[in-house]
């Protein structure tokens, strides 16, 4: 057998999600970190073990502590991401065409700019690519993207952040909720509704006008939009949503109702702190004036 048939092939996802679960000695933890939910982290880790054919944590009731292998794979892991970074920067830096990768979520716009974008460097690759709600710090640390159109809250530690706009808040219930015919609403009709729970806690504190003060019912934790709205459809919680979902084929069993008093979510353009690409400079000073 040769040595590449025998060398196993290694995800670099998987071992991100070791590295996160290593540093943190938690796998709720590390969870909540990586907007998962825990079983399937565990399930992950559990594949790396399987691919690389050792085991590389301890399970404990107190949290996950690391094997003499995996103290060893956390050393090399920490090498292998930081080759992979660098390799993308380098390739991406001799490219003899500029490129650009913008990031966008839900119900926000980004062709304005990127059309400008385009018509200003002819020769550049401009892109734009779909991300979910939790993916916009992430995929700027493993450079899917350049730069993100995104709202916050979202991890932004390291990243460069330009503010572009505020948008209101909705209340999003049943059609048969008791608050379903209401022009509008205020924060203190809503705090003792039950919202759903996400795996992101600043998501949570977001998004939850009840500010969490009652633990979440058996049932409405969720991971994604999708997910959300078929609790809120089937009268079971309520949600919040930006203002623009207006604009979105909403599901008909569904209505909003505009909260009076609530602070608005800011819609922000970022990109990782110190990006010397003139294109993301530019984006930047682009989606101030466009979006």
């Amino acid at each position: 057998m040769s040595d590449a048939a025998a060398t196993p092939d290694l995800d670099l996802r998987l071992v991100r999600y070791f590295m996160v679960v290593a540093e943190n000695k938690h796998f709720g933890r590390a969870a909540a970190e990586l907007h998962l939910a825990q079983p399937s982290l565990s399930r992950q880790i559990q594949r790396l073990e399987q691919v690389l054919g050792v085991q590389l944590m301890e399970r404990g009731p107190q949290g996950a502590s690391l094997t003499a292998a995996g103290r060893e794979f956390m050393v090399q892991a920490q090498a292998l991401l930081g080759a992979a970074a660098d390799a993308v920067a380098r390739v991406r830096a001799i490219a003899s065409r500029p490129r650009i990768v913008v990031g966008y979520t839900s119900n926000l716009i980004v062709t304005p700019a990127a059309q400008v974008l385009r018509q200003e460097y002819p020769d550049a690759e401009v892109k734009t690519l779909h991300l979910d709600w939790n993916e916009p710090a992430a995929a700027l640390a493993d450079r899917r993207v350049d730069v993100v159109v995104a709202r916050l809250p979202f991890a932004t530690d390291d990243l460069h952040v330009t503010s572009l706009y505020e948008e209101p808040r909705v209340l999003v219930v049943s059609t048969g909720h008791h608050l379903a015919g209401r022009q509008s609403v205020r924060q203190e009709e809503i705090r003792d509704e039950v919202f759903a729970v996400f795996p992101a806690p600043e998501w949570n504190e977001f998004w939850q006008a009840s500010s969490a003060v009652t633990p979440a019912p058996e049932g409405t934790r969720v991971q994604s939009i999708e997910d959300n709205l078929e609790l809120v459809a089937s009268g079971r919680t309520v949600t919040l949503a930006p203002a623009s979902v207006r604009h979105t084929r909403l599901r008909p069993d569904v209505v909003l109702v505009p909260v009076e008093d609530i602070e608005p979510v800011r819609v922000v353009a970022a990109s990782r702190r110190g990006d010397q690409n003139p294109l993301v400079r530019r984006f930047h000073t682009l989606a101030m004036a466009r979006l």
